[in-house]
């Protein structure tokens, strides 16, 4: 079968996503597979154009995998009629800028998110791109995970029955950055470099709920900022003007409630980093990053409140694991092979701008919430 080339115009691989999860384990890893497989048997390789504000950072990622083009002329990268698609992950901040020179220029687009800053942003960007017929997508990695992907399974084959509640507990503590390095670059603590947990999970909570449980109708949050002094990247202290952690109330369609707790100021006492807990009228899962367990109602022990004795039960022992059944591979990757077959066969791809922008509107009903103190609706959202 014949192998076609598909230039990709890559902007922001300096930065950690970019560089680690986007071209060194997605781009060069399905190059090395020998392509993206399309429905016909023929395959796709990616041409990537690595493009960045600083020139040694982005020649010497480019002489570290041995590729060929890069430039810090994102106007002439975009001029290249063999670079069909650009990629962004840049800062939030001045992306959408990007973005709307990609379009004007004919590109198809695929994105980091937050696609935009603001939610009239990010509608913008997906009427433009609709009017201009260029394809679009946004980055939705938590719906590839291993532990999601089982709960997806579990979901669709009936298992929760009525499902009732949701139940999220994400974060990890992350060093202040004065006696050890901070796992986390110090933009995510300042609200005006795009900055703040609300902003960067509550997208990913937007199209894991809709996508697994209902679209959601509601939040109540409260966003707070637990260390309000941080050290940077050059051991500078400076001033956190963003929260760094959320606690919510997502309501969603059919009824059902979700839980999520979101914080870089948390101590980890549960086995993976993201946890979610299903409860439903037929049984429950916790499903993490890899691993899902379920227990069923028929397997549902009895547990009777006695505070004058020791509980004996060993509760986590009387849940099931939920096999693999298939091996897992990188959900970033899966996303551009999904988003390539989208661009080159009109494969479906569903999570688009306007996926997108209700990510963002989500993100701003929480941080809304929080300010004024009270639940906030979300009606439908269209162009």
């Amino acid at each position: 079968m014949a192998v076609k080339s598909l230039g990709v115009v890559m902007n922001g691989v300096t930065g950690r996503m970019g560089y680690r999860q986007h071209l060194v384990r997605s781009i060069i890893a399905i190059n090395e597979q020998g392509g993206v497989e399309l429905s016909d048997g023929s395959r796709v390789t990616l041409a990537p154009v690595l493009v960045g504000r600083n020139a040694e950072k982005v020649r010497e990622i480019a002489d570290r995998h041995g590729l060929d083009t890069w430039t810090t002329d994102l106007d002439a990268a975009l001029g290249d009629a063999a670079n069909q698609v650009y990629f962004d992950a840049q800062l939030t901040s001045v992306r959408e800028k990007a973005i709307v020179k990609a379009i004007d220029a004919g590109k198809h687009i695929y994105t980091e998110k937050p696609v935009s800053e603001t939610v009239e942003g990010a509608l913008a960007l997906a009427r433009l791109a609709g009017a201009a017929g260029v394809k679009n997508g946004v980055v939705h990695d938590k719906l590839f995970l291993p532990g999601l992907l089982k709960l997806r399974r579990l979901v669709e084959s009936g298992f929760f029955g009525r499902i009732l509640s949701v139940r999220g507990e994400f974060g990890y503590w992350v060093f202040e950055g004065d006696w050890q390095q901070a796992q986390r670059p110090s933009w995510n603590y300042r609200s005006e470099d795009g900055g703040g947990i609300v902003v960067d999970m509550f997208c990913h909570w937007d199209y894991v709920l809709t996508n697994l449980f209902g679209r959601v109708e509601s939040v109540t949050a409260r966003a707070i900022t637990h260390i309000p002094q941080r050290w940077d990247e050059k051991g500078e202290p400076y001033d956190v003007t963003a929260d760094d952690a959320a606690y919510a109330i997502f309501e969603l369609a059919g009824g059902v409630v979700a839980q999520f707790n979101s914080s870089w100021a948390v101590r980890v006492h549960r086995d993976e980093l993201l946890e979610l807990q299903v409860d439903g009228t037929h049984g429950s899962a916790v499903a993490g990053l890899h691993h899902c367990v379920i227990q069923p109602r028929t397997a549902t022990p009895r547990p009777t409140w006695n505070p004058d004795v020791v509980d004996e039960q060993r509760y986590r022992e009387q849940w099931q694991d939920v096999p693999d059944n298939s091996p897992p591979q990188n959900g970033f990757k899966a996303q551009w092979e999904q988003f390539v077959r989208h661009v080159v066969e009109d494969a479906p791809h569903p999570y688009d701008f306007l996926a997108g922008a209700r990510g963002v509107r989500l993100a701003q009903a929480g941080l809304q919430s929080s300010a004024e103190g009270r639940r906030v609706e979300l009606p439908e959202l269209s162009l």
